[in-house]
């Protein structure tokens, strides 16, 4: 690990399809997925920030938190405004694109996504999807194509690194006032259950 110095992704159509940046840099994008149960709040935090303020962006952003509390949490950030000023489409928490049969991308686009699963035909019919990083997703949509390894770490570096201890902060439900589970606010003694299972 120590070795690598740029992303890895996973290449149309296999999860065992593995080449570095470098070598599938350039490709257009025409969509970008990221969601997953894979993911958690600081990838959507940092792939906002990437987006932030760089007007809209070039390929169509899927943007799909797993749970109702994370999209909660992003919310009251101000991270869900940053993704619609860039013209995102917002989905309800869940699986969405990640499943492959409860929304489709275009047919026969190419995809840069956060999902753990690239098999053919799983997220559009002649999908071609290329897995890896939601900062490298966010820099895909804003692009439109697979950045370079110089124009990916340029855009990392000025607007991720100098605040990763803001953005990667893990969300704990037990940490959060008046964590609310099927529409209402649960005790402190449901809360210790729920901790215990």
């Amino acid at each position: 690990m120590n070795e690598l110095k740029e992303p890895v992704l996973a290449c149309p159509n296999d999860p065992d399809n593995v080449k570095l940046l470098s070598e599938v840099a350039g490709t257009p994008i025409q969509e970008v997925f990221i969601g997953s149960c894979m993911t958690n709040i600081g990838h959507y935090r940092a792939a906002a920030k990437i987006l932030e303020g760089e007007g809209k962006i070039s390929a169509r952003l899927w943007v799909c938190p797993p749970t109702r509390m994370d999209e909660e949490i992003l919310k009251k950030e101000g991270y869900y405004e940053i993704f619609e000023k860039a013209g995102s489409r917002m989905e309800m928490p869940g699986c969405s694109l990640c499943m492959g049969n409860q929304a489709r991308v275009e047919d026969n686009s190419t995809v840069f996504s956060t999902s753990t699963r690239n098999f053919n035909n799983r997220l559009g019919k002649g999908a071609q999807v290329f897995l890896g990083s939601a900062e490298l997703a966010a820099v895909c949509a804003l692009l439109g194509h697979i950045p370079t390894t110089d124009e990916y770490l340029a855009i990392a570096s000025k607007k991720v690194t100098p605040i990763t201890d803001e953005i990667y902060r893990y969300l704990n439900f037990n940490e959060i006032p008046n964590f609310i589970e099927d529409g209402r606010v649960i005790t402190k003694e449901e809360e210790a259950s729920i901790l215990q299972t």
